[in-house]
C-alpha cells in the first residue's frame, strides 16, 4: 500500500514530533542500563541507534520536501 503524499507528510511530522524523542529516550536509557561504557564505545551505540531509526522510516521521508507531485503546476499570472 502506497502513502500519499499529503499522509507521508503528516506521518514524517508525527514521527519526528513524538516518534524520535521517544527514541531518544529508549536509547539513552538503554546506555544508562549498561554500567557506564568507556566513550567510544558509548559514541558508538549512539551512532549506531541514530542510524537504525531511520532505516525502517525511510521510505516515509523520501520526498517529503519536495513539491506535491500530484498538484496543479502553478498558473502564470503574467499577462502579455
Amino acid at each position: 500500500m502506497a502513502l500519499s503524499y499529503k499522509a507521508r507528510r503528516r506521518l514524517s511530522l508525527l514521527v519526528l514530533l513524538v516518534g524520535l524523542p521517544a527514541y531518544v529516550v529508549v536509547a539513552v536509557s538503554l546506555v544508562n542500563w549498561m554500567d557506564r561504557p568507556s566513550i567510544l564505545v558509548e559514541l558508538g551505540i549512539y551512532v549506531g541507534l541514530g542510524m537504525l531509526w531511520i532505516l525502517p522510516l525511510r521510505p516515509v521521508f523520501m520526498g517529503v520536501g519536495q513539491p506535491d507531485p500530484d498538484a496543479a503546476p502553478p498558473q502564470d499570472d503574467r499577462r502579455d
